[in-house]
């Protein structure tokens, strides 16, 4: 089975730092597009971040404070998130897009992990 383990999410002052992490396990034959989404209170989920390959897309609100990369040896993507501000308060969660060994493609989403930013 296909499972997603976040981790990372923590309450910081603004201006603060956070690394977050999800790593993929189980029957993976390849892992293709990686992202990052939250949903800050009140407010519907948005997509945050993705990386497909060497290429990545960011939300504007996040350009230039936030990082996404990849382990593909670790089936691990991680969003580095510095110069926070109150205004990135969300449950972040991440989205992988995984074929299987049987070859079925499809996204997994893991369950969320909490980053609250302080004024």
């Amino acid at each position: 089975q296909v499972q997603l383990v976040e981790s990372g999410g923590d309450l910081v002052q603004a201006g603060g730092s956070l690394r977050l992490s999800c790593a993929a396990s189980g029957s993976i034959f390849s892992i293709n597009a990686m992202g990052w989404y939250r949903r800050a209170p009140g407010k519907q989920r948005e997509l945050v971040a993705t990386i497909t390959g060497g290429r990545t897309n960011y939300a504007d609100s996040v350009k230039g404070r936030f990082t996404i990369s990849r382990d593909n040896a670790k089936n691990t993507v991680y969003l580095q998130m510095n110069s926070l501000k109150p205004e990135d308060t969300a449950v972040y969660y991440c989205n992988v897009g995984i074929t299987t060994r049987t070859y079925v493609t499809m996204d997994y989403w893991g369950k969320g992990t909490l980053v609250t930013v302080s004024s």
